[in-house]
């Protein structure tokens, strides 16, 4: 009797043993799974981060740009129109600046 009650309680072992591993296995394949799913959210999450950010950064470097064309389109309005007032007087800054220009170049 002891020995078919050993016998009981060695396959009732078994079959635990058995499902534990069965358990084991399938909340291994659940935490993997979730794990894929969390990083390729993190990654989709960080690439319309970074897809912002550029956009972003685009926009002000157009900006930029756009203010800095306006300050030298004015710059050349604003020289142009000095010129204009005095011709001759432009004339010659720019012989004496040649000239200036000219000796720095020879030494």
């Amino acid at each position: 009797m002891e020995k078919q009650t050993a016998n009981d309680d060695y396959a009732r072992v078994k079959e635990d043993l058995q499902l534990l591993r069965e358990d084991l296995a399938s909340l291994t394949k659940t935490v993997t799974d979730s794990q894929k799913s969390s990083a390729n959210h993190l990654k989709d999450e960080i690439s319309r981060e970074t897809r912002a950010v550029l956009d972003q950064l685009r926009k002000r470097g157009d900006a930029a740009l756009a203010r800095a064309t306006e300050a030298g389109s004015q710059g050349v309005e604003s020289v142009e129109h000095k010129i204009e007032e005095r011709p001759f007087l432009s004339i010659i800054l720019m012989f004496l600046a040649g000239i200036v220009v000219g000796k720095m170049l020879d030494r």
